[in-house]
């Protein structure tokens, strides 16, 4: 629905051909460098870096042929961030949009802050939050007010950014005439800005870097993601001698370039996936929809952040059409080429930190799926094998596997029984190319 200016490549005065990028936007899914609709001069930059433009707004002026023709606010941009007006045409932002849907909420029923009355993410927050609010206080037994000597509230509680927490019940203060046993009779509901950690005063030598767009969602999406899913993460142990194996035979066969380990994790995840298709999910409002494609997310590091793009039905791809699928995305993320849809409506992630990515961690869910799955670094290590009917130390290369998934939807056997899975598929190694 809208972008903002990040920088202009081209400057007033300078030539331009057609399709030359002309400057970056950066919406809330990628950053975009808007293509010159023609060829001609640019005579003036009528948005400046840092501005928010709607799409089908002006964002410069070119002379073309000795006339000077408007280049809409992106054609580029529209096909990045545009997104058809839903919810009975009320106008709102991507982001907005699909926490409504998550929640069920029309959006007709929220007044928009944005420009023109669009509706903000913050928008939907706010009037979920004031929701449960109303909600929480109605249920809540037994009312305050009935304690002996207690006022009833005369205002509703500030509102908070996060589902609420209820505290121990026993941390509630008595009430009068309750003893010091006194346990309490239910949660409440707290405002979670009430606690502020202390200011740091900066001293000399200190260095401030302020969030930039891709930071700042990057950390709002992850709080949301912690917030709204119960992270449960499991860990396997993956004997990978076969793959590397299987991957000197694929050297061989593609003359010189195998796929590599990431590829190959990628397609047990996807066979794994087929098996237990609780996994490839997504949640809406109180249902688990289950996904026919799986559409794979792979995060990618990039200098300005992680981009998580998708390769689209990967489940109807080859070991090499992964592999080349995910080296295009992995370079154009880099590059800044990657498009928004590419980096939209996933279904499960696999997470892979590298060489130095250490022996393991937990990732994070890409909501609104409901699992990723996390690589640990390759070591060789010293494991127990049965050899011949005996024990024998021996010294593999071995891999720790993370999975993390939503324990809203998915249990334990079910979490468990596919991260098994695939560490089976991994330590047969039996891919074809």
């Amino acid at each position: 629905m809208e972008g903002t200016v990040v920088r202009w490549i081209a400057r007033p005065g300078q030539k331009v051909e057609r399709d030359e990028p002309l400057v970056e936007i950066a919406t809330d899914k990628a950053n975009t460098e808007i293509p010159s609709p023609a060829a001609g001069v640019l005579v003036e930059q009528l948005a400046k870096e840092g501005s928010v433009v709607t799409v089908g707004g002006a964002l410069a002026r070119l002379e073309e042929g000795g006339a000077a023709a408007q280049a809409p606010a992106a054609q580029g941009a529209a096909k990045a961030a545009a997104q058809p007006d839903g919810d009975n045409g009320v106008r709102s932002t991507a982001v907005g949009r699909n926490v409504a849907q998550e929640h069920g909420l029309d959006l007709s029923k929220v007044q928009g802050s944005g420009a023109g009355g669009r509706v903000m993410k913050a928008d939907v927050t706010s009037y979920l939050e004031k929701g449960a609010t109303a909600a929480q206080q109605s249920e809540m037994q037994p009312p305050l007010s009935t304690f002996p000597g207690q006022k009833a509230p005369t205002a509703p509680p500030p509102s908070y950014s996060q589902p609420p927490v209820a505290p121990p019940w026993s941390s509630l203060p008595p009430p009068p005439g309750f003893g010091s046993g006194y346990q309490g009779f239910g949660p409440i509901a707290i405002n979670l800005r009430a606690y502020k950690p202390p200011r740091y005063t900066l001293r000399e030598g200190d260095q401030t870097l302020l969030f930039d767009q891709r930071r700042r969602l990057i950390a709002e999406h992850m709080v949301y993601s912690k917030a709204t899913s119960p992270h449960v993460p499991c860990t396997a142990e993956v004997d990978m001698s076969n793959l590397s194996r299987l991957r000197g035979e694929w050297k061989k066969e593609t003359g010189g370039k195998a796929p590599s380990f990431l590829v190959g994790v990628c397609r047990a995840a996807v066979q794994a996936l087929a098996e237990f298709p609780r996994l490839n999910a997504v949640v809406q409002d109180e249902s688990l929809i289950l996904r026919k494609d799986v559409n794979l997310g792979v995060a990618v590091e990039t200098e300005k952040g992680l981009l998580v793009p998708v390769i689209r039905k990967a489940n109807e791809l080859s070991v090499l059409g992964l592999a080349r699928a995910l080296d295009d995305l992995a370079a154009r993320s880099r590059n800044g080429k990657v498009t928004a849809d590419e980096l939209s409506g996933g279904s499960f992630t696999v997470s892979n930190p590298g060489l130095k990515g250490n022996l393991f961690g937990a990732a994070i869910i890409n909501q609104p799926q409901v699992g990723i799955l996390r690589m640990g670094e390759i070591v060789k290590r010293a494991v127990v094998r049965e050899m011949a009917g005996e024990d024998a130390i021996v010294i593999r290369p071995m891999m720790y596997l993370t999975l993390s998934y939503d324990h809203r939807v998915i249990d334990g056997v079910t979490g468990n029984g596919f991260l098994y899975r695939v560490r089976e598929l991994l330590e047969e190694a039996k891919f074809a190319l």
